[in-house]
């Protein structure tokens, strides 16, 4: 007899999880095309405007919630009984609906998070080379061995931007030991957590 119940309440599931992964390509994963109009006449066709607006509202805020404390599975089922025994919260289907859309989207829903929080170019690439100067408006510049350094920089999904710096020994010098000081206190702050 449970058997014959189970595939009832796996339909029921469908329009909610076809819901919450179109909540995770609008919100987390860029995609334009999922508006809410989408999602009503594909998902819920027979629900008011109001009544699917309230529908996504909560599951969003649910959404949002969890993705925003990355929650793991106990805080989430911590969570979600949490939400069941709240006033217009959730029931216990929709409840399992979520700890499954979640198990299945949490890592890309974190990585999304990661890059959406990143709000400066990031070094892409990293090319170098050494040219003796043959040309220079000091004599004792001439033959002298210079860095040039190309650094590709830019966001995930943009064009990217190039920087071209040319380092003579002092200059590179002064700049190893920079990124010596900032080597030290990257490893004296991850050795102290």
């Amino acid at each position: 007899m449970a058997a014959t119940a189970e595939p009832p309440q796996a339909e029921a599931a469908k329009p909610l999880l076809g819901l919450l992964n179109g909540i995770a390509q609008a919100t987390y994963y860029g995609n334009p095309d999922i508006t809410e109009a989408l999602l009503r006449d594909q998902l819920y066709p027979e629900a008011a405007p109001q009544e699917f607006g309230a529908l996504l509202a909560k599951m969003t805020g649910v959404v949002k919630s969890i993705a925003s404390a990355d929650m793991d599975s106990n805080q989430l089922e911590a969570f979600l009984t949490a939400q069941t025994k709240k006033p217009g919260g959730i029931n216990s289907d929709q409840a399992a609906v979520i700890a499954k859309f979640w198990k299945n989207h949490r890592v890309k829903i974190r990585e999304s998070l990661i890059n959406q929080s990143k709000w400066e170019n990031t070094l892409k690439n990293l090319n170098w080379r050494v040219d003796v100067k043959s040309q220079s408006r000091h004599i004792d510049q001439l033959n002298s061995p210079v860095a040039i350094v190309e650094m590709e920089l830019g966001k995930n999904g943009q064009e990217s931007e190039f920087l071209t710096l040319e380092f003579d020994e002092i200059k590179l010098n002064r700049m190893l030991k920079k990124l010596s000081e900032i080597e030290d206190s990257i490893t004296s702050l991850t050795q102290a957590t």
